[in-house]
């Protein structure tokens, strides 16, 4: 089994962090003003994606990556709406997730491990 790197330590805590706390704090908001609304169904499965990203990147599956990039990705769309220095920070933050996630390194972390036959 290969050792994770760090940065896939780093980048899939912090996915865990952030949704649990985005997940806590637009529930507490959103639920005051307007409960079951819909815009607070898809902040808390947005925030589950990221927690769920976050928890299997670091169990080494390859398809949490993706979802992490996708996560990040889907921000900076919804950050083309908002100003200029937010979708520059979110496409900053993709890139450096990208970098990191795609690295060779990375790749070997989420390669499957194999079985010798006997």
């Amino acid at each position: 089994m290969n050792r994770r790197p760090l940065p896939v330590t780093i980048i899939g805590c912090v996915y865990i962090l952030t949704g649990a706390v985005t997940g806590a704090f637009h529930f507490t908001q959103t639920w005051a003003r307007r409960p079951l609304s819909s815009d607070l169904i898809w902040i808390e499965l947005t925030a589950a994606a990221a927690i769920v990203a976050g928890a299997f990147l670091l169990r080494a599956r390859e398809w949490a990556r993706w979802l992490a990039l996708a996560w990040m990705a889907f921000h900076v769309v919804l950050s083309v709406f908002h100003t200029i220095p937010e979708l520059a920070i979110h496409s900053l933050f993709f890139a450096v997730l990208a970098y990191f996630l795609l690295r060779p390194s990375a790749s070997r972390y989420f390669r499957p491990a194999r079985t010798s036959a006997v």
